[in-house]
């Protein structure tokens, strides 16, 4: 039976969270908006401002209005400084702004293309885009890189160290996989995944390691493990009560990329869909510290990211009803939509 995480502090918030941001130090970050009455607003971004939290405690360090606000695409974190780097949508377009960590005061903002998924690292933030990825430089805040090739769209990326991964798409196509840019300068590498997948709901890399979620595990599986799994599902289809499987299952699959240029898969581990006949709704994962956290409904599952090998199962109350969550150093942070909790994983 799984454990209970334990919980370490639990706020309450004036406001309506939309991003979070926690690192292995540092307090905890968390920006919000207000909705107008209503819900109804003359342009297409809300106003935004953000708040730092001691991590241990959860006392409110300070609270200041931010020059992002709440509308298409989000990322922050922090600089080679230790200043706060904020990316989204502004009045003025799409903006990333450094903030003073301990105070929050405003040091700088500047404009960014526009982008729906971000990474944000002390030396570059990563802006993606439907039809263009970007480079920016986190302490000078301009743009290094810019890649755009053409009949090519992006939907999310992560990034291991020099590599960054791309979910990508054809223009046309709604089939999607996974290529390896260099994340210096901005060039591919190789494809690691062919456009094969339904599509990459999630998205993790570290250490050499990259894991996707996908939906149809079959489809991404090289031609030697695709021929033992096709060998597995019809010895199970044989065993079952009610014909054969559709072909598309939800899974994980993880990928050696510390040689992007020759991706190879390490690992797959197909998901439960429901469990004491209750459904388990989407998963979602992250990665930390060479584990792989996959949630789904209110169950945090831990794997070894290497091999795949299961570790353990915590209950984290309310992951179900999550805004946003993230883990790190053994620390989970979960922001509901007008609270934010953090919660001790164990080993």
């Amino acid at each position: 039976m799984p454990r209970s995480a334990r919980r370490r502090w639990t706020r309450e918030l004036e406001s309506e969270v939309d991003g979070v941001h926690l690192g292995p130090n540092g307090p905890v970050i968390l920006h919000g908006y207000d909705p107008p009455a209503g819900g109804k607003w003359m342009d297409d971004v809300i106003p935004g401002k953000v708040g730092a939290f001691d991590r241990q405690s959860g006392e409110r360090l300070w609270n200041s209005p931010c020059e992002v606000g709440y509308g298409r695409g989000f990322g922050a974190g922090l600089g080679s400084a230790g200043e706060l780097i904020v990316l989204g949508p502004s009045q003025g377009g799409h903006r990333i702004c450094r903030m003073s960590v301990e105070s929050g005061e405003l040091l700088g903002a500047e404009p960014v293309p526009e982008f729906d998924w971000a990474i944000v690292r002390p030396d570059l933030c990563i802006c993606v885009g439907p039809t263009q990825i970007s480079g920016i430089d986190s302490q000078t805040m301009t743009r290094v890189w810019t890649y755009a090739p053409k009949s090519t769209r992006f939907h999310r990326a992560a990034r291991d160290g020099d590599t960054l991964l791309v979910a990508v798409s054809s223009k046309g196509s709604r089939s999607q996989g996974l290529i390896a840019l260099d994340v210096r300068k901005g060039r591919k590498l190789g494809d690691v995944a062919d456009l094969s997948q339904p599509s990459i709901e999630g998205l993790v890399a570290d250490d050499g390691i990259a894991c996707m979620l996908a939906g149809d595990l079959e489809a991404a599986l090289p031609e030697e493990q695709r021929r033992d799994f096709q060998l597995q599902r019809l010895l199970v289809d044989d065993n079952s009560d009610g014909g054969s499987s559709d072909g598309l299952l939800e899974a994980v699959v993880g990928y050696d990329v510390s040689n992007p240029k020759q991706p190879i898969v390490r690992w797959h581990k197909l998901l439960e869909t429901s469990r004491d006949g209750e459904e388990l709704g989407e998963p979602s994962i992250a990665m930390d510290s060479g584990k792989l956290y996959v949630a789904r409904g209110a169950v945090l599952t831990i794997l070894d990211a290497l091999s795949g090998r299961e570790l353990g199962e915590v209950v984290v109350p309310a992951l179900d009803e999550y805004v946003a969550w993230h883990v790190s150093d053994g620390a989970f942070l979960l922001a509901e939509e007008t609270r934010a909790s953090i919660y001790e994983i164990p080993d």
